[in-house]
């Protein structure tokens, strides 16, 4: 099995503003973005399953002509709130590090 590390070259997460999280998953070449987008796995369901958020308020957008794919969702905590653990959301794509997808082909 594969991780997004053998699809990308860049994952992040950062701020859109006070109460938007996004992250960024910019691919390594045509091969390996085409094979991401096929296996379905940067889907709502499972941004929302990790970050507690309505599947319908969240926005998945492949760039293919960049390579990438975006995710956009609402951040857990608003920025800078007391409960805030990462102000900056550049921690927030760590869950997704070490899951499990189908190696590209």
């Amino acid at each position: 099995m594969a991780t997004l590390t053998d699809y990308c070259s860049l994952v992040r997460s950062k701020n859109a503003g006070p109460f938007t999280l996004t992250f960024d998953f910019m691919c390594h070449d045509q091969a390996t973005y085409d094979a991401l987008v096929a296996t379905g796995f940067l889907s709502r369901g499972l941004f929302a399953s990790l970050y507690n958020t309505d599947p319908g308020q969240i926005l998945v957008v492949n760039h293919p002509h960049a390579l990438a794919v975006k995710v956009s969702l609402p951040r857990p905590t608003v920025q800078g709130d007391l409960h805030d653990s990462d102000c900056y959301a550049g921690q927030q794509y760590a869950p997704l590090m070490d899951m499990e997808l189908p190696a590209p082909a």
